[in-house]
Protein backbone atom coordinates (compact mmCIF):
# COMPACT_ATOMS: atom_id res chain seq x y z
CA UNK A 1 0.00 0.00 0.00
CA UNK A 2 3.07 2.56 0.66
CA UNK A 3 4.47 2.20 -2.75
CA UNK A 4 1.31 2.71 -4.46
CA UNK A 5 0.95 6.09 -2.08
CA UNK A 6 4.70 6.73 -3.33
CA UNK A 7 3.94 6.22 -7.17
CA UNK A 8 0.75 8.48 -6.54
CA UNK A 9 3.04 11.19 -5.17
CA UNK A 10 5.90 10.52 -7.21
CA UNK A 11 3.46 11.21 -10.72
CA UNK A 12 2.08 14.51 -8.56
CA UNK A 13 5.22 15.82 -8.29
CA UNK A 14 6.17 15.00 -11.73
CA UNK A 15 6.49 18.30 -13.99
CA UNK A 16 6.19 17.97 -17.57
CA UNK A 17 9.60 20.47 -18.72
CA UNK A 18 8.00 23.27 -21.22
CA UNK A 19 9.94 24.22 -24.48
CA UNK A 20 12.25 27.16 -24.38
CA UNK A 21 10.68 28.70 -27.83
CA UNK A 22 7.01 29.00 -28.28
CA UNK A 23 4.47 31.38 -29.48
CA UNK A 24 0.83 32.65 -28.85
CA UNK A 25 -1.22 32.45 -31.91
CA UNK A 26 -4.76 33.44 -33.01
CA UNK A 27 -7.19 32.09 -35.30
CA UNK A 28 -10.55 31.44 -35.19
CA UNK A 29 -11.05 34.21 -32.71
CA UNK A 30 -9.31 32.14 -30.10
CA UNK A 31 -5.69 32.01 -28.85
CA UNK A 32 -3.29 28.47 -28.78
CA UNK A 33 0.25 27.97 -27.08
CA UNK A 34 2.14 26.66 -29.34
CA UNK A 35 5.37 24.80 -29.85
CA UNK A 36 7.13 23.35 -32.84
CA UNK A 37 5.95 19.81 -33.35
CA UNK A 38 2.71 20.11 -31.72
CA UNK A 39 -0.45 19.19 -33.14
CA UNK A 40 -3.80 21.01 -32.08
CA UNK A 41 -7.28 21.48 -33.60
CA UNK A 42 -8.99 24.55 -34.31
CA UNK A 43 -12.08 25.69 -36.04
CA UNK A 44 -12.28 24.72 -39.74
CA UNK A 45 -9.63 26.48 -41.84
CA UNK A 46 -10.47 26.52 -46.07
CA UNK A 47 -7.19 25.62 -47.07
CA UNK A 48 -6.63 21.86 -48.32
CA UNK A 49 -4.71 18.78 -46.32
CA UNK A 50 -1.01 18.75 -46.27
CA UNK A 51 -0.87 22.45 -47.36
CA UNK A 52 1.24 24.73 -45.32
CA UNK A 53 -0.23 27.49 -43.00
CA UNK A 54 0.99 30.86 -41.84
CA UNK A 55 -0.36 31.79 -38.10
CA UNK A 56 -0.34 35.02 -36.65
CA UNK A 57 1.34 35.13 -34.03
CA UNK A 58 0.47 37.24 -30.78
CA UNK A 59 2.88 37.04 -28.40
CA UNK A 60 6.49 34.89 -28.86
CA UNK A 61 9.18 33.86 -26.17
CA UNK A 62 12.89 32.33 -27.39
CA UNK A 63 16.37 32.67 -26.54
CA UNK A 64 15.10 34.58 -23.43
CA UNK A 65 13.23 37.14 -25.11
CA UNK A 66 9.79 38.18 -25.51
CA UNK A 67 8.56 40.12 -28.23
CA UNK A 68 4.62 41.38 -27.94
CA UNK A 69 4.50 44.88 -30.17
CA UNK A 70 3.71 44.76 -33.58
CA UNK A 71 6.94 45.84 -35.15
CA UNK A 72 8.24 43.00 -33.38
CA UNK A 73 6.05 40.15 -34.02
CA UNK A 74 6.52 41.35 -37.55
CA UNK A 75 9.65 39.09 -37.50
CA UNK A 76 8.07 36.64 -36.18
CA UNK A 77 6.71 33.51 -38.49
CA UNK A 78 4.67 30.48 -37.45
CA UNK A 79 3.85 27.89 -39.70
CA UNK A 80 1.64 25.06 -39.68
CA UNK A 81 1.05 22.24 -41.70
CA UNK A 82 -2.79 20.93 -42.53
CA UNK A 83 -3.18 17.26 -41.38
CA UNK A 84 -6.97 16.55 -41.43
CA UNK A 85 -10.43 17.77 -41.42
CA UNK A 86 -12.47 16.23 -39.25
CA UNK A 87 -15.88 17.36 -36.91
CA UNK A 88 -16.05 17.53 -33.65
CA UNK A 89 -18.55 15.88 -30.86
CA UNK A 90 -22.42 16.44 -31.61
CA UNK A 91 -24.77 18.83 -29.16
CA UNK A 92 -27.67 18.58 -28.98
CA UNK A 93 -30.41 20.93 -28.51
CA UNK A 94 -33.29 21.07 -26.82
CA UNK A 95 -35.88 23.36 -26.22
CA UNK A 96 -39.31 23.47 -25.06
CA UNK A 97 -42.37 25.91 -23.53
CA UNK A 98 -44.08 23.63 -20.84
CA UNK A 99 -47.97 24.35 -21.54
CA UNK A 100 -47.37 25.76 -25.09
CA UNK A 101 -46.87 22.61 -27.26
CA UNK A 102 -43.34 23.73 -28.63
CA UNK A 103 -40.84 21.69 -28.89
CA UNK A 104 -37.54 22.41 -30.54
CA UNK A 105 -34.54 19.67 -31.25
CA UNK A 106 -31.73 20.50 -32.89
CA UNK A 107 -28.15 19.39 -33.55
CA UNK A 108 -24.42 21.01 -34.36
CA UNK A 109 -21.23 19.35 -35.23
CA UNK A 110 -18.62 21.81 -35.24
CA UNK A 111 -15.98 21.65 -38.38
CA UNK A 112 -12.30 21.25 -37.04
CA UNK A 113 -8.95 21.15 -38.88
CA UNK A 114 -5.45 19.20 -37.17
CA UNK A 115 -2.67 21.25 -37.34
CA UNK A 116 0.70 20.57 -36.98
CA UNK A 117 3.28 23.10 -36.67
CA UNK A 118 6.90 23.05 -38.37
CA UNK A 119 8.21 25.78 -37.81
CA UNK A 120 8.62 28.77 -35.16
CA UNK A 121 11.09 31.68 -36.55
CA UNK A 122 11.93 35.14 -35.09
CA UNK A 123 14.55 37.23 -36.68
CA UNK A 124 15.31 38.62 -39.71
CA UNK A 125 15.52 34.85 -41.49
CA UNK A 126 11.47 34.95 -41.01
CA UNK A 127 11.08 38.43 -41.70
CA UNK A 128 9.54 39.23 -45.33
CA UNK A 129 11.81 41.52 -46.94
CA UNK A 130 10.39 43.97 -49.73
CA UNK A 131 12.12 43.52 -52.99
CA UNK A 132 14.40 45.53 -54.62
CA UNK A 133 12.88 48.74 -56.99
CA UNK A 134 14.67 49.42 -60.25
CA UNK A 135 15.83 53.08 -60.81
CA UNK A 136 13.17 53.12 -63.89
CA UNK A 137 10.64 52.44 -61.50
CA UNK A 138 11.22 54.90 -58.89
CA UNK A 139 11.81 57.77 -61.58
CA UNK A 140 7.57 57.16 -62.69
CA UNK A 141 5.31 57.29 -59.63
CA UNK A 142 5.43 61.13 -60.18
CA UNK A 143 3.43 60.15 -63.34
CA UNK A 144 1.49 57.47 -61.53
CA UNK A 145 0.17 59.73 -58.57
CA UNK A 146 -1.47 62.02 -61.26
CA UNK A 147 -5.36 61.38 -60.50
CA UNK A 148 -7.06 60.03 -63.96
CA UNK A 149 -9.76 62.21 -65.85
CA UNK A 150 -13.03 62.45 -63.92
CA UNK A 151 -15.26 60.73 -65.89
CA UNK A 152 -18.92 62.78 -65.69
CA UNK A 153 -21.34 61.55 -63.19
CA UNK A 154 -24.20 59.45 -64.19
CA UNK A 155 -27.30 61.82 -63.99
CA UNK A 156 -30.49 60.88 -62.51
CA UNK A 157 -33.21 60.11 -64.74
CA UNK A 158 -35.41 63.03 -65.23
CA UNK A 159 -38.40 63.37 -63.38
CA UNK A 160 -41.77 62.42 -65.20
CA UNK A 161 -44.31 65.17 -65.75
CA UNK A 162 -47.50 65.36 -64.27
CA UNK A 163 -50.15 64.14 -66.51
CA UNK A 164 -52.18 67.23 -68.62
CA UNK A 165 -55.37 68.47 -67.36
CA UNK A 166 -58.22 67.69 -69.13
CA UNK A 167 -59.93 70.56 -70.85
CA UNK A 168 -63.49 70.33 -69.02
CA UNK A 169 -62.10 70.10 -66.11
CA UNK A 170 -59.60 72.92 -67.16
CA UNK A 171 -62.65 75.71 -67.99
CA UNK A 172 -65.11 76.62 -65.83
CA UNK A 173 -68.54 75.03 -66.56
CA UNK A 174 -71.47 77.75 -67.23
CA UNK A 175 -74.48 77.36 -66.53
CA UNK A 176 -77.41 78.67 -68.83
Amino acid sequence: MAAEVDAVARLRKKVTKMADTYAIIETGGKQYRVEQGLSFLVERLPEDEGSKVSLRPVMFRGAGKVLVTSDELAKVKVEATVTEHLRGPKIKIFKKKPKKGYVLRAGHRQGLTKLEITGIKSGAAAAKKAPAKKADETATPAAAAKPAAKKPAAGKPAAKKPAAKKAEAAAPKEDA
